[in-house]
């Protein structure tokens, strides 16, 4: 059975859940695999906020504490539909929690199964990054591409501001305006996905999963877009049923 650690944000949860079904080959209801969604949003400080320093708990206890709880309803194998989270300050805390309470869940690791995928598909690409400062600042995604053989191309101080405000900005950001998306945090998110393309980026990874909800898309600019939250999805069907993965659509 999978586990979906929601909340984080809310919409993520959902997303992903919807995607696992999307992916899934099945042609009447029971043919879906099991899935069980926490979101429990109050009880998981920001991961952002943590990572630069200005909540002072760890995201990680509360998480550790719902995938707890998810193992314990039947779930065998976990996604956090949270890029940050995945940072080694956050997600190390998740794993050190699990193993000392004696858990046997497999949590993978969305950006891990994100720079795999890109590998697999676009094996030479110069890849582009959209995230939240926390994420940037940690290195999370430049380090793992790069442990693949790519190159990652992440946006300057002034277009990261942008693109941070694009999803944390409460007069327009899309964790304030998730449904419909405001224009002005589409066309901020599009704008640094050309500038990243100038900087030699062929391929875009949509580093928040607030992201998706506003480049719906596949492609911008001439630039395949992939969605962590879709491949995590994928390896999360893998993971439990791979006869039931769908093959993959075109990129």
């Amino acid at each position: 059975m999978i586990g979906i650690v929601g909340g984080v944000g809310p919409l993520a949860g959902v997303d992903i859940v919807k995607k696992i079904i999307e992916e899934t080959n099945a042609r009447r209801d029971q043919d879906h695999v099991p899935v069980l969604l926490s979101s429990q949003s109050h009880r998981i400080p920001d991961r952002t906020e943590y990572l630069l320093g200005k909540e002072p708990i760890n995201p990680g206890i509360a998480i550790s504490e719902i995938a707890l709880e998810l193992e314990k309803a039947g779930a065998t194998v976990l996604g956090i539909p949270c890029n940050t989270a995945h940072s080694p300050r956050i997600f190390d805390v998740i794993q050190e929690l699990l193993q000392n309470n004696g858990s046997n869940v497999q949590v993978l690791h969305m950006v891990a199964e994100t720079a795999k995928f890109i590998k697999e598909h676009f094996p030479e690409a110069n890849v582009g990054v959209l995230s939240t400062i926390g994420t940037r600042n940690t290195g999370l995604y430049k380090q793992v591409i790069e442990e693949f053989g790519l190159k990652c191309i992440e946006p300057n101080d002034t277009l990261q501001n942008k693109v941070h405000a694009a999803i944390y900005d409460e007069t327009y950001g899309i964790k304030a305006f998730s449904s419909p998306v405001t224009n002005r945090a589409h066309d901020q998110l599009v704008a640094a996905i050309q500038e990243l393309k100038g900087e030699g980026a062929q391929v875009i990874i949509l580093g928040c999963t607030e992201l998706p909800l506003a480049l719906r898309e596949k492609s911008y600019s001439g630039l395949p877009v992939i969605d962590p939250n879709r491949i995590l999805a994928r390896a999360l069907i893998n993971a439990v049923d791979p006869g039931k993965l769908n093959p993959v659509a075109d990129l």
